[in-house]
C-alpha cells in the first residue's frame, strides 16, 4: 500500500514546514514538495490531501493503565477498546504497565501482559514493568527484561502493603540499572505519613472523596520526589517521576535539572485541567479520585510553565478507568477505598492542543514534544515513532486544528460511563489516524481492527543519560 498525504503543514517538535509525505507500507519512503506532480506517483493507492491541516507523528502515551487490577476490581479498558479510543484521539502507541505480583517474578507479570494485548491491540504498544518486589531474583530478572525491550521499571514510595518499596530497596534497584541501563521510574508520595492522615480524616468525619485530595499533602509529593531524585544521583543513574502533580515536587525537579543532574517528569492532562474543587459535590467527587491527587488550582501555572521551560518533558494520561456507578462507587462511606484512576487516553492530544496551543501557553511545536517526540526519545523509540522522517514508522495523524468538539462519555470510545470533561469544548480534533501506514481512523469512523497492534521492543534510554 502506497499513500501520499499532500498539502499539509508538517508540524515537528523542531519546526513546522509544508511538504508532502509518501508512505510505503508501514514506513515513510519520501518527503517533499510537489509530490503529486512527480514521475512514479501514478502508482500510489491513495492521495490524501491535507489542506488546512496538520501532519504530526502519532501521539504516544507513555503511561496507561489497561485491565489493571486495583482495589478488588478491575480497570475497564481492555487493550482492544482502550487502544482504539486512543487512537480516535490521535495516539498511535502507548506503554502500559505490567505488574509483578508481590511474591511472584517479573516474568509472569510481564507474560499476563502479553497475553493480554497480544492479538487484541488495535495499536502498538510496549511495557513497563512495575516492581512489587525487589530481591536478588527480582533483580537479576531486571537485565533479562532490559535485553527483550522492557527496559524501565516503576516502583513506589506510595500504597503501603500493596506497591511500597522503602528507600532500600529503590536504591537497589537504582544500582542495578547503573549496570543493565535501565531506567527507574518513580511514584513519589510519601505513602506511609499519607496513610496516617487519611486516617485522621476519616476518624474527624469526613469520608467523602473530598478526603483523598485533602489527606494527600502535596508537600509529601515534594519530599518523596526529592529523595528518589537523591537516591538515583546516589545511585548515578537517571530517574524519571510519573504523574507529577504538585508545585513542591516540580520545584524538587526544576532543583535537580539545574544542578545537571538526568531527572526527568511528565504530569498528566487531568492536573492541568481539574483541580480539588471536582473532588467536591459529594459522592460524585470519586468520578476525580486519582494518586496523586487533583491539586488547587494554583498549581496549574506552575505545571503550563515547567512545559514551557522543559522541567516537565511529557504529558502522559495515567488512564485507568472505572466506572462511576458499579466500581468508584467501592468507596461509599469510606474515600480510601474508592479505586484510583481516570480516563483520559483519548483527550490528551485535544486537551493539550485547546489549553496549550489555542489557549497561547505553548507552540504547535512544543504540543508535539510533549504529546510525541520527547516520550518516543526517553522511552527508545525515537526515531522509529515519534517523527516525521524517512524511514520513521508511518504513525501519523492529519489533524484539524480548526474544528471543535464537546467531549462527552455519550460520544467517547472509552470503555467507562462518565467523562472528566463532560460538556468541554475543545479546538482541535484528529480527521485521519494512521498507524504503521494503515488508517486507523478516518473521519470519525474505525477502520482499524483488532491485533493489529504490535509489541514495541525499546531500546534503552539513552536520551536521558545524555541530558
Amino acid at each position: 500500500m502506497r499513500t501520499l498525504i499532500t498539502n499539509g503543514t508538517i508540524v515537528t517538535a523542531d519546526g513546522s514546514y509544508t511538504a508532502d509525505v509518501l508512505i510505503d507500507g508501514e514506513t515513510i519512503a519520501a518527503i517533499g514538495a510537489g509530490m503529486a506532480g512527480m514521475a512514479g506517483m501514478n502508482q500510489v493507492d491513495e492521495t490524501i490531501d491535507a489542506s488546512g491541516r496538520y501532519v504530526i507523528p502519532g501521539g504516544i502515551d507513555v503511561h496507561t493503565h489497561m485491565e489493571l487490577p486495583f482495589g478488588g476490581t478491575f480497570a475497564k479498558d481492555t487493550f482492544e477498546t482502550g487502544t482504539r479510543a486512543a487512537a480516535f484521539g490521535g495516539t498511535t502507541s502507548i506503554v502500559d504497565f505490567a505488574v509483578q505480583s508481590r511474591g511472584a517474578s517479573l516474568r509472569a507479570g510481564l507474560d499476563a501482559w502479553h497475553a493480554k494485548a497480544e492479538g487484541n491491540a488495535v495499536v502498538d504498544y510496549g511495557f513497563h514493568m512495575i516492581m512489587s518486589d525487589v530481591n536478588d531474583d527480582t533483580l537479576a530478572e531486571m537485565d533479562q527484561l532490559v535485553a527483550e525491550g522492557v527496559p524501565d521499571f516503576k516502583l513506589f514510595t506510595a500504597y503501603p502493603g500493596v506497591f511500597f518499596s522503602d528507600d532500600g530497596a529503590i536504591f537497589r534497584a537504582m544500582q542495578r540499572t547503573a549496570k543493565n541501563g535501565g531506567l527507574i521510574m518513580m511514584h513519589a508520595e510519601n505513602g506511609l505519613a499519607i496513610d496516617v492522615i487519611a486516617a485522621d480524616t476519616v476518624a474527624a468525619g469526613t469520608t467523602d472523596p473530598i478526603g483523598h485530595g485533602l489527606a494527600r499533602y502535596s508537600v509529601l509529593e515534594g519530599e518523596a520526589t526529592n529523595r528518589v531524585i537523591r537516591l538515583a544521583q546516589a545511585a548515578k543513574v537517571p530517574v524519571y517521576i510519573v504523574h507529577l502533580s504538585a508545585r513542591e515536587a516540580l520545584d524538587a525537579v526544576r532543583m535537580a535539572r539545574d544542578e545537571g543532574l538526568p531527572a526527568f517528569a511528565e504530569t498528566c492532562p487531568q492536573y492541568l485541567f481539574l483541580s480539588l474543587d471536582d473532588l467536591g459535590h459529594g459522592f460524585e467527587g470519586a468520578k476525580f479520585v486519582c494518586s496523586p491527587p487533583l491539586r488547587t488550582v494554583d498549581h496549574q501555572p506552575e505545571l503550563w510553565k515547567g512545559l514551557v521551560r522543559d522541567d516537565l518533558q511529557v504529558v502522559s494520561t495515567d488512564h485507568c478507568p472505572f466506572d462511576f456507578h458499579g466500581q468508584k462507587d467501592l468507596g461509599k462511606g469510606d474515600f480510601r477505598k474508592v479505586p484510583n484512576g481516570l480516563p483520559g487516553v483519548e483527550d490528551r492530544v485535544d486537551l493539550l492542543h485547546d489549553g496549550g496551543v489555542v489557549g497561547g501557553r505553548i507552540t504547535k511545536e512544543r504540543w508535539v514534544a510533549i504529546t510525541s517526540t520527547a516520550p518516543a526519545k526517553l522511552f527508545g523509540m525515537y526515531p522509529r515513532k515519534g517523527a516525521v522522517a524517512v524511514g520513521s514508522d508511518a504513525d501519523l495523524v492529519i489533524y484539524d486544528p480548526n474544528r471543535k468538539r464537546t467531549i462527552s462519555a455519550a460520544s467517547h470510545h472509552m470503555a467507562v460511563d462518565y467523562s472528566c470533561y463532560e460538556g468541554r469544548t475543545v479546538q482541535g480534533a484528529s480527521d485521519i489516524v494512521m498507524s504503521r501506514g494503515s488508517v486507523v481512523v478516518r473521519n470519525g469512523e474505525f477502520t482499524g481492527r483488532k491485533g493489529h497492534g504490535q509489541f514495541i521492543r525499546r531500546s534503552l534510554a539513552d536520551h536521558a543519560r545524555m541530558a
